[in-house]
């Protein structure tokens, strides 16, 4: 509890700064889960089915469904970072449901709805997440047990932790400013120096990634 006060203090200081960059973190966090996503659609090994797998591919892009999102949820600029990490605990404890282009809005809808009932003092229902989701009531009750089951309800984050994802997103949005200044347009054929990975730091403290799912996660 004294660990999510002190983000929310930290948001509140950065406020102004992080209105600036917003955009710029959530192209890094789209970019970052799409290059995962369409690279375990192509692994062959065998996907469990969930309740947040799609029959189709949503028609909508992840850049546009987070943009979205941060259109109509007016939840905290940290609620964002915090959903991140969410996620990469969530595949991290579900090693058998990686991320993919079937599964991912759902996703990424649930891990902004918890993150913002957990870090927000006023949040909006799950009735309303829904519709901004294009999802039904009773679907996103449904995905948002499973997601905090996935977790293992481990809704707390650390400030270390904070800054650590934090810090990760930056070095992702200077690399893509710096391919946008080279006229390259980001692509799976690109490699980063860090490789892609939901996780940011293995050695940091939340982390409880096995080498295997280091592996499921890279987008190499």
């Amino acid at each position: 509890m004294a660990d999510q006060i002190q983000i929310q203090i930290m948001n509140q200081d950065l406020e102004e700064p992080m209105a600036e960059i917003m955009p710029s973190v959530l192209t890094a966090m789209s970019y970052l889960l799409q290059r995962v996503s369409e690279t375990n659609d192509k692994l062959s090994q065998k996907q469990r089915i969930s309740s947040f797998t799609g029959l189709t591919k949503p028609s909508i892009s992840i850049r546009s469904y987070l943009e979205r999102i941060f259109n109509y949820a007016n939840c905290s600029y940290s609620c964002y970072i915090v959903a991140y990490i969410y996620l990469d605990r969530f595949v991290k404890k579900q090693p058998f449901l990686p991320i993919n282009s079937f599964n991912v809005h759902r996703l990424i809808i649930t891990s902004v709805l918890v993150s913002a009932k957990f870090m927000d003092d006023l949040s909006y229902n799950n009735g309303y997440y829904a519709k901004v989701g294009g999802i039904s009531r009773e679907e996103m009750n449904m995905l948002e047990l499973d997601f905090l089951f996935g977790i293992g309800f481990q809704l707390n984050v650390t400030v270390s932790t904070f800054n650590n994802y934090c810090c990760f997103l930056q070095r992702e949005m200077v690399m893509l400013t710096k391919m946008k200044s080279l006229f390259l347009e980001p692509s799976l054929s690109f490699k980063s120096s860090s490789k892609t990975k939901l996780l940011m730091n293995p050695h940091e403290e939340d982390s409880l990634s096995t080498h295997h799912n280091k592996k499921q996660l890279a987008a190499a």
